[in-house]
């Protein structure tokens, strides 16, 4: 009896989610300093504008979704945590590239150096909830 050599299949999972999460932090020169939610998300949609120019970044609403006919920017904020200044960020996945090349490049804030870390990105906003990197083990 001949056996029938193995079989492999390769299976290629394409993410059917819309938008991506963004975990992020400001780190300001300054650690007093605190900012409110619609400062941090003005400070986001300057970067996206010096770095893609005024038309550019609508443009890119435009091309995102039909959708988001009248919206301002790509992404919304999730959450925001005012002490820490972190916040959870929603893109679009068409987005994604140019909000984080974007947060990359923001420098200053009100005359003071200051810098943006992308925490965790992920399609799935659960898996943002928690990181192993942080994790105590009792």
């Amino acid at each position: 009896m001949e056996e029938k050599p193995a079989s492999y299949e390769r299976v290629v999972y394409k993410n059917p989610s819309e938008y991506h999460y963004m975990k992020i932090h400001l780190v300001l020169e300054k650690a007093n300093k605190s900012i409110g939610v619609e400062e941090f998300k003005q400070l986001i949609i300057s970067g996206l504008k010096d770095l893609y120019g005024e038309e550019s970044a609508l443009a890119l609403v435009w091309a995102v979704s039909e959708l988001m006919v009248g919206a301002a920017m790509p992404f919304d904020v999730l959450t925001f945590d005012q002490t820490a200044l972190s916040a959870i960020l929603r893109v679009y996945n068409s987005g994604l590239v140019k909000l984080w090349s974007s947060l990359t490049l923001i420098g200053s804030y009100a005359n003071e150096s200051c810098a943006f870390r992308v925490t965790q990105v992920s399609p799935f906003l659960l898996a943002l909830s928690g990181n192993s990197r942080e994790m105590k083990l009792q």
